[in-house]
């Protein structure tokens, strides 16, 4: 009668049926070994439908499974060309906070696709009317209401088994439902079911990744900064770093869970869009993870200097991803090819850069850094030198005692404009090299040698904003313009120093400079923004302005002590984050034009 009763207790609709933590699936092969996504019947319903400028629109729910024996229901939105038959078909996963969008399935179904974008984070449905049905999970919660899922291993109310296993994590749950959301999409007759693809922008691109992984349909794949592997696992050139651990078995979680367990099993061509700074797609892992890719049809475009977030020529890659995979209308040149040498008479390193010449090639950047950091490294840009197809940068260095990343950014001219959902139109695309890392013992092993000096001219501007990543530069009242080159030793301030800036503005204002301390270096201590209001005269003559540690506080009052631990500089024209506002909403006249930054 116990072992009936136990037995009970773990039978689910969906998953395989343990009695005991032995039986507990411990690689993504026996994870999902008893799930087939077409078996039990997807009871598709439509709550509504509408068109819009020639494209169908329908707000739909389809069934996930029963899980302790209650029912789980996904919302979305669906959309394709009216009358289409047999259509590529995509599914969109939204991020962590937010929630399917029209704007997404709308942007696909004018390119030509059927687009399905899935609302597994339950958070109301865009345009919904009182009583619509929504996401729903039953017995078990794998949303944002319940964070430690993404993390856990253990039983719990809301986790599917009674002991230690991957089946009670979030993740697995969502690539059910995902999965399921492909099954919808093969059986619409708008749809040819052998042109499926997916894609998703962080919590969204970890999913790309673990469907991607689980499912042969899957013909295209495009994560953005989401994904990267080995997040359990010490970061070898930066051991201060703490990995998040999670509520259970680390080796389990790893072999069911992590990231690069699952990129053995990816058949899909894949595009990995992503941000140079990123918090939560991290560079370094996101290729080492691509590098276990299989058949490595893999390529990577990260955007310079960013944090989850795209310009338009990294941003556009993603359509002409699926265009190529599953319309054979457009065709991605090769991965750039590149080699780190020492071997200059110099011995200063060189990154030399290949790029596939079959397209029209415009620019090649080629970028270095000494920060084992991903999140807070600055990039430097080398001086680039072009001769045939080859592109070289030499990158000078302060010491032979830290480490060198250096990689690549190919830019290429589309026949046409092209365009994103979140981006402006563009007539470039870009992708990106190889990530070349070297150990400080590996620098030192080739002969490098150190021949950078540190520069007390932080920029001239010259090369307008290379160097500074910039947030509504268009808009008049909104702009923003950081640079983490405060963090590199080159032009890191020093005791007695004066950060100094020459600026000229139209008409009077107030300009907030921002420095944030510990940049996702939690490791080093707090994350602190510190503030100073500079008052702009106006008029046509350049002011300059020089400010001291102390010139800078916190909202709370707090002084900066000193340069050693500012990661980031920010010119803003006002914020917001504190109790009260700083600046102004409503700046006078044409944005600020800066001339030098420098430490006197």
């Amino acid at each position: 009668m116990r072992i009936i009763l136990l037995m009970f207790l773990v039978v689910i609709a969906i998953g395989s049926r343990q009695a005991s933590a032995a039986d507990a699936p411990v690689t993504v092969k026996e994870l999902f070994a008893d799930f087939d996504p077409r078996k039990a019947p997807l009871d598709a319903k439509v709550v509504r439908e509408w068109e819009k400028d020639g494209i169908v629109f329908r707000y739909v729910t389809y069934h996930i499974g029963a899980f302790k024996d209650k029912p789980a229901r996904m919302a979305a939105f669906f959309a394709f060309p009216k009358k289409a038959k047999k259509l590529p078909g995509l599914l969109h996963v939204h991020g962590g906070g937010q929630r399917a969008f029209l704007h997404e399935v709308e942007f696909y179904a004018k390119r030509g696709y059927a687009c399905l974008s899935v609302n597994w984070g339950g958070r109301e449905m865009e345009e919904a009317k009182e009583g619509d049905p929504n996401t729903a999970w039953g017995a078990v919660d794998p949303t944002q209401n319940n964070v430690p899922g993404y993390f856990n291993l253990k039983p719990g109310e809301k986790y599917l088994d009674p002991f230690e296993s991957p089946r009670n994590n979030n993740w697995y749950l969502l690539t059910l439902g995902c999965r399921r959301g492909l099954t919808f999409l093969e059986q619409q007759p708008e749809v040819d079911p052998d042109k499926l693809g997916v894609y998703g922008h962080s919590m969204g691109g970890n999913l790309t990744v673990y469907v991607a992984g689980t499912d042969g349909r899957v013909k295209a794949a495009a994560p953005s900064v989401g994904g990267s592997g080995f997040r359990t696992q010490p970061w070898p050139l930066l051991p201060q770093h703490k990995p998040q651990m999670p509520n259970g078995d680390v080796k389990l979680f790893d072999a069911t869970l992590g990231f690069e367990a699952y990129a053995p099993h990816i058949t899909a061509p894949l595009l990995w869009l992503g941000a140079t700074n990123d918090f939560h797609g991290i560079m370094d892992d996101t290729y080492r993870t691509g590098e276990l890719i299989p058949h490595k049809n893999v390529r990577y475009s990260f955007t310079p200097h960013m944090n989850h977030r795209f310009t338009p020529e990294f941003a556009v890659t993603r359509p002409l991803w699926f265009d190529q995979h599953l319309k054979g209308s457009f065709t991605f040149p090769k991965t750039p090819e590149s080699h780190l040498s020492f071997e200059a008479k110099d011995h200063v390193p060189m990154l030399e850069v290949m790029p596939d010449s079959t397209q029209d090639v415009i620019e090649v950047h080629i970028f270095y850094s000494l920060d084992p950091d991903p999140r807070a490294r600055f990039w430097r840009s080398a001086e680039v030198q072009g001769s045939g197809d080859t592109w070289t940068g030499k990158l000078p260095i302060l010491s032979v005692d830290q480490p060198l990343f250096a990689f690549a950014n190919v830019v290429y001219r589309l026949k046409q404009s092209e365009s994103e959902p979140h981006a402006r139109p563009t007539e470039r695309f870009a992708l990106s090299s190889t990530l070349h890392t070297f150990a400080p013992k590996d620098v030192a092993a080739n002969g490098a040698s150190a021949t950078d000096k540190v520069d007390p001219l932080i920029d001239d501007f010259t090369h307008s904003w290379r160097d500074w990543y910039t947030l509504s530069p268009d808009n008049p009242h909104h702009w923003e313009f950081s640079t983490r080159k405060l963090t590199d030793p080159k032009w890191r301030g020093h005791d007695g120093q004066r950060l100094t800036v020459e600026v000229q503005t139209e008409k009077p204002n107030e300009l907030v400079i921002v420095l944030t301390e510990n940049f996702f270096r939690q490791y080093r201590g707090k994350q602190r923004e510190f503030l100073a209001v500079v008052n702009l005269d106006g008029g046509k003559e350049t002011q300059r302005v020089m400010l001291e540690p102390k010139d800078f506080k916190t909202s709370d009052g707090e002084v900066l002590s000193s340069w050693s631990n500012v990661d980031l500089l920010s010119f803003r024209a006002y914020d917001d984050k504190g109790e009260k506002l700083v600046g102004s909403k409503c700046w006078a006249g044409p944005q600020p034009v800066f001339k030098k930054l420098w430490w006197q």
